[in-house]
């Protein structure tokens, strides 16, 4: 009878080894680690042989071996990223900045939405503790009590033991936006406050209110609306917009929430045969990647989106190798932009 030759199988293929490397260079195991984790030691291998050692472990297809690294230090090297919404203007920029630092240390995460789900948000963050994660970072969670690992907050402005909290300085917005608008003429302004459901709002709204107080804009009961809801698209500010229409109270600048309730905003002004703006000027918050590209181009306070998600994986992972502790909080500067949906305000206007 006839044998059937048979492949092996995929486990019996060689496993590159650390030792294999240095020994194809010439150095030792623990030389080659260093420089491909990129650690403190590495400093101390000259660049021709980290070189050579990158070179060997690509020519060999080494891949690091997770669970010998994660019990040799008695880590998972995992973390959970618990955001309101996934895929979002807001969130999925500061995600965007949180994969990068922990890419460059080649660490793990996990992503969960909870939606403003009070039990779900507990139940996702029983689940990433028992998957192994070793901290979390919200992202525009308000957050109740102390969680069980170390956390880094982004935006989630509530003072809880074990949580270092990513906020930006809203008194210094605030006076950005609302000094551009009057330097622009505009004393009649519309104010959209956030929705209770963003952990932004509260700060934002009392640092406005504080603001014009100090700045002497009369904010009017009439032209301030609370938006309602969670809803990531411009349809956010669209029936609130339409609502300081109705109250026949004259603006002629809009200060809304967040970019995504201006956009929603313009949109209602414009159907309502308004031009933005020379009828109003709207100016924005966050700086979304679609804010330059409206029509008109929003002017906008600026958020570094992408830099406060970098921020905030720095902060976990060092506290997690207990390099840093009991920081309650990470204060990141605002920058106006400014495009083309403010403009002075005209003569008409003012008569």
């Amino acid at each position: 009878m006839k044998q059937v030759k048979r492949e092996p199988a995929a486990h019996h293929k060689r496993v590159v080894t650390l030792k294999a490397v240095g020994e194809l260079v010439g150095v030792t195991a623990s030389t080659v680690s260093a420089v491909l984790n990129n650690s403190s030691a590495a400093r101390s291998v000259p660049e021709h042989t980290k070189k050579r050692i990158l070179d060997a472990a690509r020519a060999l297809n080494y891949r690091p071996n997770f669970f010998a690294r994660s019990l040799r230090a008695s880590r998972t090297y995992m973390v959970g990223v618990i955001l309101q919404e996934i895929g979002d203007a807001y969130g999925s920029v500061v995600v965007s900045g949180i994969e990068r630092y922990l890419r460059e240390k080649n660490i793990f995460f996990l992503t969960v939405a909870h939606r403003h789900d009070r039990k779900l948000l507990e139940s996702y963050s029983t689940v990433l503790r028992e998957r192994g994660a070793e901290g979390f970072i919200t992202v525009d969670t308000v957050l109740s009590e102390q969680p069980h690992l170390p956390t880094v907050a982004v935006a989630g402005h509530q003072k809880i033991k074990g949580v270092t909290n990513v906020v930006l300085d809203h008194h210094c917005a605030a006076m950005l936006a609302l000094t551009h608008l009057l330097e622009l003429g505009h004393t009649n302004i519309a104010f959209m406050k956030g929705s209770p459901l963003s952990a932004d709002s509260h700060d934002r709204w009392i640092a406005i209110c504080e603001v014009a107080a100090k700045l002497g804009i009369r904010m009017w009961p009439e032209l301030v609306v609370e938006l309602e809801g969670d809803d990531p698209t411009p349809n956010l500010g669209y029936p609130f917009a339409k609502e300081l229409l109705k109250r026949k109270r004259p603006f002629t600048a809009l200060f809304a929430y967040n970019d995504i309730s201006a956009i929603g905003s313009i949109c209602a002004f414009q159907e309502s045969g308004m031009r933005v703006p020379e009828d109003i000027s709207v100016v924005g918050f966050d700086d979304i990647q679609t804010a330059a590209y409206m029509v008109p181009s929003l002017t906008t306070v600026k958020q570094p989106l992408l830099q406060m998600g970098q921020v905030a994986a720095r902060a976990l992972v060092e506290e997690i190798e207990g390099r840093t502790r009991d920081i309650p909080e990470i204060v990141i500067q605002p920058e106006l932009v400014v495009r083309k949906s403010t403009a002075h305000v005209s003569v008409s206007q003012n008569g």
